[in-house]
């Protein structure tokens, strides 16, 4: 079976939709390379613990010029794979000598995502940031913006996109395996954050309802806390924050379950069916919002337009924690914990990251899946490193792509928060229909530390 709606292998890659989201401004760049191909590129790192040690590993083969991390033991642990590189503990001392680094790696906690991507865009460098793209929404259109106008090479770090599974899956949506798809349901079982007294009891060995502490506890000797709060609100330490990954299910640092996961779960979607800017976001269950930690279970249920011949308009319905589906509570699909279910005309396909399945199961005996179309990624990190040394295309998940993606994963929180349906104008970043949710586009920042583009037109 040819697909049915590609006029090249890889028609995703380019920012498609704009006219719907708004952001005409992010046409393709002509990209550029600071090195000739085959050299080593000089590279920089904020953030080398956890996933950014992993980062390190991956640069290894290059010129690692500097390191930067909050966390002394961090750094020392880097500094044994680069020993030659220069340490920071602040990313602002790290951006002020960037001549001899052509390419920055963020994986800080995502509250200072923003921060540490925005002045490497701005000087030419390029980027590779780990997930979710930024804490906010307003962030998420700062970083898309800039990225568009720097011209530089860029990758969000959705480490499940380099896969083979979700190749397949794409092309089995794109080519038409199961009809034009109306209807989307992705659900993780993954339940971090506030819930109810009755949650807690199902999910014994999850978090609780453990809630703000009022206590300070002593910052570890290793920790500058207050580097790591950064432009978040000053608050006392405690261990319910650092180590991470504690930190995400708190709004001050991140958004909970449905900015982490979803990055690569509504990833599938978003690339198999072309999706742009939601037109609406509709909260659906969940505990009532709390002021300052995000929710372990909540579902929330968006709708997209038509997007061209093949892909009509649609709702995808995103479920975190103990909220499932009706079809998956009903055992009419196979209790995968984690998935995401495309329902179209003709079938349906449930997949999740190493897997795919047909269903009904009996009327695909004997399907042929069509001819692969979609390129192997020589992995996540090595996609985008060979695109900064010109020996390869542009990165899969570039900013144009995951930028409004996390967008559209930071609006199910918004509408969770709000309580409210929003009607959103994606290009003015406005909810005509509920201008009280705007307070949760974005935030004002601490002092010493601002988000203020420069909106310089050359790379």
């Amino acid at each position: 079976m040819k697909p049915t709606n590609m006029t090249r292998k890889l028609d995703r890659r380019e920012f498609v939709g704009t006219s719907a989201a708004g952001l005409s401004s992010f046409a393709a760049p002509a990209f550029l390379s600071c090195r000739s191909p085959n050299s080593k590129l000089g590279v920089g790192l904020i953030g080398v613990g956890g996933r950014g040690r992993a980062h390190v590993n991956a640069c290894a083969g290059e010129d690692i010029i500097a390191l930067c991390d909050v966390n002394e033991n961090s750094l020392k642990g880097a500094q044994q794979i680069a020993p030659q590189a220069r340490t920071y503990r602040d990313l602002r001392k790290f951006y002020e000598k960037l001549d001899d680094i052509d390419a920055v790696v963020v994986s800080t906690s995502e509250h200072t995502h923003a921060f540490a991507t925005l002045p490497a865009l701005e000087a030419g460098k390029h980027v590779y940031c780990e997930k979710p793209l930024t804490r906010d929404v307003h962030e998420c259109r700062i970083i898309t913006e800039a990225a568009a106008r720097a011209g530089v090479q860029t990758q969000m770090g959705t480490q499940i996109h380099a896969g083979q599974n979700y190749r397949r899956v794409v092309e089995l949506i794109q080519s038409g395996a199961i009809g034009p798809v109306h209807e989307v349901h992705t659900w993780v079982n993954r339940a971090w954050g506030w819930q109810t007294a009755e949650d807690a009891k199902k999910n014994r060995d999850l978090i609780s309802t453990q809630d703000t502490p009022q206590e300070a506890q002593p910052v570890p000797e290793i920790l500058d806390w207050d580097l790591w709060l950064g432009p978040a609100p000053a608050r006392p330490f405690h261990s319910v924050y650092f180590p991470g990954p504690r930190w995400y299910r708190w709004w001050d640092f991140g958004n909970g379950t449905m900015s982490d996961l979803g990055s690569h779960f509504n990833d599938l979607p978003w690339w198999a069916l072309k999706l742009d800017a939601p037109l609406t976001i509709e909260p659906l269950s969940g505990p009532p919002p709390h002021r300052d930690i995000a929710p372990a279970s909540m579902s929330v249920k968006y709708t997209y337009g038509a997007r061209g011949e093949g892909y009509p308009a649609l709702t995808h319905t995103w479920y975190q924690g103990t909220e499932k589906p009706k079809i998956w509570r009903e055992k009419a699909i196979p209790q995968w914990g984690s998935g995401t279910l495309f329902i179209g005309d003709e079938g349906m396909l449930l997949a999740d990251y190493g897997k795919y399945l047909l269903l009904p199961e009996e009327k695909f005996m004997g399907f042929q899946p069509p001819e692969p179309w979609i390129e192997p990624s020589p992995g996540q990190q090595a996609e985008w490193i060979r695109a900064c040394k010109g020996e390869g295309p542009q990165p899969l998940c570039h900013f144009a792509y995951s930028g409004p993606l996390t967008e559209a994963n930071h609006l199910g929180n918004v509408a969770y928060r709000a309580q409210t349906k929003l009607e959103w104008d994606a290009k003015n970043m406005k909810i005509p229909n509920a201008p009280e949710a705007e307070r949760f586009l974005g935030r004002g920042y601490r002092a010493g530390w601002t988000l203020e583009p420069s909106r310089r037109t050359e790379p």
